[in-house]
């Protein structure tokens, strides 16, 4: 679909333009497409509160989750007096044209409240909007559309209408959604097959291949698993398409959701798991969401919707009689075999067998290419402390040793180099250091990515970037943050260039320690304090816990 031919190619180019995220491309497609049907457009704010507080639109129709075009302050002063704006990717090609409605500050702990239940920012939801969601909300229907372009998996890619054509040529009339973010275990096809014969239906494998929760298996693995998977259903039964789907983890709410979106796509059930669409529990093990909350309200809407909605049932192996059951209908005198996603990371990473009642052998090998065995994994150790705490001279320290013995490539991105090197025309605001940390935080997760070492040691002296160089390396490797924690009064002793001494008479202003504040690490893998530490001591600290983690060999 595109009707971008509609708008002058003249009167486009005059038009104020927004960059979108990755998040608001996979929002804007799914409009385009009509999966978000009846979306014609962003929520405006009088949708927005609505949605907010009823669950619908101001028209009435059931919309559990607000969809926004989130902007910062100078993008609407940017925009200020405008009636369209052009909606742009990264790479500058035009989506769409949006009409302007409204514009409006977000009110991000009432929408925290609404849509998620709670303010804690350890919900990965609640975490995008405070830190990730800018604080303004522009609402408008879009004029003119043009699909994002993909260049991987385009024939498993399918509007709702070519879906609905797909469900057409299958022999069943009813097709149910089997919604997934991590790659298809026998126990879920068991589900699917004894739900297929239960209902006479299809099936509708439907794969969220835009924004998961941190941490999950990148989609090319996925989507290649759940190809390998096909043959072992029933000829003509299943469909395999792909959904750009920013995921909220929201819960409850997101469950009627995907029930809506599957609506849309001619499906007439809807598997939903124990906590589905849930981030799981916060640090002291309370779960966000009961398990079964998300059932109980899709229950409710079921038949405003049009979806039934299918319970996940928790299936387990029975060795003894070579088949799944049910897990409360395990034959009496017998266990239950399952494998959790815990366990499996750890049989994979240390090379340790995967059954095959679990999963198929090619599944297996497919997982393998993800996960390979510790030593052979990308990793990034992530050095912090004050100016003087000793950092920069145990990262070379580690460098040496790491590649004198070691095979993998190693990589220093010193903080004073950076500077000179990469971050040249920034200087020393927080908005600055952020920006500076979150460079490095880039570039030592391509060397990750690619199976290198990467040692980092700037100051960082603020938590946010910090935690999001963590939550962006540890989606394709492994992060080890070190808090160098000397204290001030060492540093200061040992302060060859006079930092200390020029800020501390304000010839220096914002030095970190003295008139700017060093956030301390909460839960850093590795504390060294080097006041009576020598420098072999402390790299030799970092040295063991690498090769206690595996990451490198004994």
């Amino acid at each position: 679909m595109s009707d971008l031919n509609q708008v002058k190619t003249d009167a486009i180019l005059e038009l104020k333009s927004i960059t979108l995220s990755n998040r608001q491309l996979c929002d804007i497609e799914l409009i385009i497409n009509g999966s978000f049907k009846p979306l014609k457009g962003f929520l405006n704010k009088s949708d927005y509160k609505s949605v907010l507080k009823e669950m619908r639109l101001s028209t009435g129709e059931l919309w559990p989750i607000p969809i926004c075009l989130d902007l910062d302050e100078n993008q609407v002063d940017e925009i200020e007096g405008a009636n369209q704006i052009a909606l742009r990717n990264p790479e500058g090609f035009l989506i769409a044209v949006m009409n302007i409605e409204d514009t409006w500050k977000a009110n991000k702990e009432e929408e925290a409240l609404s849509v998620f239940g709670t303010k804690n920012q350890e919900h990965p939801g609640v975490y995008q909007l405070f830190n990730n969601t800018k604080d303004y909300y522009v609402g408008g229907n879009l004029k003119s559309t043009n699909f994002p372009q993909h260049h991987d998996f385009k024939n498993l890619r399918h509007t709702p209408e070519q879906v609905k054509s797909l469900i057409k040529e299958k022999k069943r009339t009813n097709t149910i959604a089997f919604q997934t973010r991590n790659p298809i275990h026998r126990a879920h096809q068991e589900l699917m097959l004894r739900s297929m014969k239960e209902m006479d239906a299809n099936i509708l494998i439907h794969p969220v291949v835009g924004m998961t929760k941190p941490g999950d298996v990148n989609h090319y693995t996925r989507v290649n698993c759940y190809k390998k998977i096909l043959k072992y259903f029933p000829e003509n039964s299943t469909i395999l398409s792909l959904i750009p789907l920013a995921m909220r983890m929201a819960g409850p709410r997101e469950a009627l959701w995907h029930a809506l979106i599957r609506k849309n796509y001619g499906c007439t059930h809807l598997i939903v798991g124990r906590d589905h669409a849930g981030p799981g529990s916060d640090k002291n093990g309370t779960p966000f969401y009961g398990p079964y909350d998300a059932q109980e309200l899709l229950k409710k809407h079921e038949k405003e919707i049009g979806i039934t909605m299918v319970p996940f049932k928790l299936f387990v192996y029975v060795e003894e009689k070579n088949n799944f059951y049910e897990f409360d209908k395990i034959p009496d005198g017998l266990n239950g075999k399952n494998i959790s996603g815990t366990d499996l990371r750890s049989r994979l990473i240390n090379g340790k067998d995967i059954p095959e009642w679990f999963t198929y052998p090619e599944i297996a090998k497919e997982l393998r290419k993800t996960y390979p065995l510790k030593k052979k994994q990308g990793f990034t150790v992530f050095f912090t402390g004050l100016s003087g705490s000793g950092k920069s001279t145990i990262a070379n320290a580690l460098m040496a040793k790491l590649l004198e013995s070691d095979e993998r490539s190693v990589t220093l991105l010193d903080g004073d180099i950076v500077r000179t090197h990469l971050s040249s025309e920034l200087g020393f605001s927080k908005e600055h250091r952020d920006l500076n940390i979150t460079r490095i935080g880039f570039v030592a997760s391509e060397i990750t990515k690619n199976g290198g070492a990467a040692i980092c040691a700037p100051i960082a002296p603020y938590a946010k970037p910090r935690k999001l160089n963590r939550d962006l390396i540890s989606e394709i490797g492994n992060y080890i943050e070190v808090h160098i924690s000397t204290p001030l009064e060492t540093c200061e002793k040992r302060d060859v260039k006079g930092l200390y001494a020029k800020a501390r008479s304000g010839i220096i202003k914002g030095f970190t320690g003295i008139d700017d504040p060093y956030e301390n690490p909460e839960n850093p893998e590795i504390k060294i304090d080097t006041t009576d530490m020598s420098i072999e001591e402390a790299t030799n600290i970092v040295f063991d816990f690498l090769k206690e983690e595996g990451l490198i060999s004994d």
